[in-house]
């Protein structure tokens, strides 16, 4: 470009609008200029003087762009010569290896890593969050906010420097103890505030443990079907999930899963996610020998145990451990809200230390204000309170869904699951698409995830829907599976079309 043109250049590109400062347009058209080398190097700049009367505008504002670009390498100021485009470009740019070259080929122009793509590709969180029929989600629009207002309030008047710093160790006390008193006396846990450590939720607490506890390339049992984002952060850590299938008392293991023991077995004993079968107490005390004579670690995880509706909870299977071979996962993120952001990890006495401070090598922990918010809200009766509140209302949407389902198909498609939690799965017959089926009621709106992509081995697959409906409101139950029914009969086999499907 001519020093003659470069006037036009800038007039062209900026915008005199009002409330746009021209001086940061300067320098941000000269520097993106300079980037894309449409300014070569060693181009000499006019004067600030001399540029800012071809631009009309102050020397105040070419001399602030100016500056900013020296400041930043992109110009060069020479005495008694003037100003310059600098020479930032590489001498030489290294041509790419085979091996990144494959790689870059492999995951496509995202640039991804294996690991990468395979993870966004199998990715199981849905853009939805929020409404029909979508599983695990509690009903935000009745949590306590004035509450937990009052408790927040309380502490922003004190505004103590140690709750807004980082943390260190295992999480706040307080609530470390107020946790540990509610799992001895709710879930049987055997557990001290030492061995409560606070993580974000599930998925923190399964990456804490996998990098504290497994080496690259080691084994998991995880059941089959499972939660997707155990199985993703296995894969993230390198680490191989072998699926084992689910039977009515739960992970049913064969003579051939036995000949190779894993590190880590993960399990979801008081509530199988998401087929809802309770973990036998023959399976359990076989996976806790099992464990102690393999040295693998079993995974609890307890994520929804407190809505039961046609029994009292059930008692951990971590509270039946004399091996200390158990780490017991939990979060509030069905209890209270998932945007708290909080869950917790028991771990055995002996790696209490290691994994507080893991945590804080890893994660930087903090969250201190709302842990100790959290905790007071235990610790005055508002979270025991708030559940059974919770479980009544629950329960009842649970039968409204129930009747919707029999209304509609009567008994001609099963539902497993519907005695305990935040769901239920409707099954469907093996020659129905359950992906095809969410896809077009995702398209109207609905959320109804399909059973067949939480499992990992095709001869373990069924067909299903997993519907949520803690988070629907009891009036539009029924008038929202009546709509997701319409969407089921179209892809279902003919010979299911022969029995009584509709009211």
């Amino acid at each position: 470009m001519r020093i003659a043109a470069l006037s036009d250049f800038l007039l062209q590109r900026i915008d005199r609008t009002p409330g746009k400062p021209v001086n940061r347009q300067l320098y941000q058209v000269i520097r993106e200029a300079i980037l894309a080398r449409s300014l070569p190097v060693g181009l000499q700049l006019p004067s600030s003087r001399d540029l800012a009367r071809e631009l009309d505008m102050s020397r105040n504002t070419v001399t602030y762009a100016y500056e900013q670009l020296v400041a930043e390498g992109y110009l060069e100021t020479r005495v008694g010569a003037g100003t310059f485009i600098a020479d930032t470009v590489p001498d030489q740019i290294p041509e790419p290896a085979a091996a990144a070259t494959a790689r870059a080929n492999q995951s496509g122009s995202l640039g991804l890593s294996a690991r990468g793509a395979q993870l966004v590709e199998q990715a199981g969180a849905y853009r939805l969050q929020w409404g029909a029929f979508m599983p695990g989600v509690p009903d935000v629009s009745v949590f306590p906010n004035r509450i937990w207002s009052r408790l927040q309030n309380k502490y922003w008047r004190r505004a103590r420097a140690d709750l807004l710093t980082y943390g260190h160790g295992g999480g706040y006390l307080p609530l470390r103890e107020a946790i540990a008193e509610y799992l001895r006396v709710a879930r049987s846990v055997n557990c001290t505030a030492d061995q409560v450590v606070i993580t974000t939720g599930i998925h923190q607490s399964i990456d804490l443990a996998t990098k504290l506890l497994a080496e690259t390339g080691d084994r998991a049992w995880v059941e089959d079907p499972c939660y997707w984002g155990t199985r993703s952060v296995l894969r993230s850590l390198n680490l191989e999930p072998v699926p084992v299938a689910v039977d009515a008392e739960g992970i049913d293991l064969r003579s051939s899963d036995w000949r190779k023991p894993p590190r880590f077995i993960f399990v979801t004993p008081s509530h199988q996610y998401p087929l809802g079968p309770v973990m036998s107490l023959s399976r359990r005390r076989m996976l806790l020998e099992y464990a102690a004579v393999h040295n693998a670690w079993i995974m609890e995880d307890d994520y929804d145990s407190e809505f039961r509706y046609n029994s009292r909870p059930l008692a951990a299977l971590q509270g039946m451990d004399t091996y200390d071979r158990v780490l017991y996962l939990g979060s509030f993120s069905k209890t209270l809200f998932p945007g708290l952001r909080i869950g917790f990890l028991v771990v055995p006495q002996t790696l209490s230390a290691s994994f507080a401070t893991g945590l804080s090598e890893l994660y930087r922990g903090g969250q201190l204000f709302t842990q100790a918010v959290l905790a007071d809200f235990i610790g005055e009766g508002h979270f025991a309170s708030h559940i059974r509140r919770m479980r009544v209302l629950y329960e009842e949407r649970l039968r409204l869904l129930q009747e919707a389902i029999s209304l509609h198909f009567g008994d001609t498609l099963p539902i497993s699951g519907g005695d305990a939690g935040l769901h239920l799965t409707l099954g469907l017959p093996d020659g129905c698409d359950d992906a095809a089926v969410s896809r077009h009621a995702q398209s109207e709106g609905i959320i109804a995830r399909p059973l067949s992509r939480y499992y990992m081995k095709p001869d373990h697959t069924r067909r299903g829907l997993i519907l949520g409906y803690a988070c629907v409101p009891n009036e539009t139950i029924g008038p929202t599976f009546a709509r997701l029914a319409n969407i089921i009969r179209e892809y279902l086999p003919e010979r299911s079309l022969s029995r009584r499907l509709g009211p």
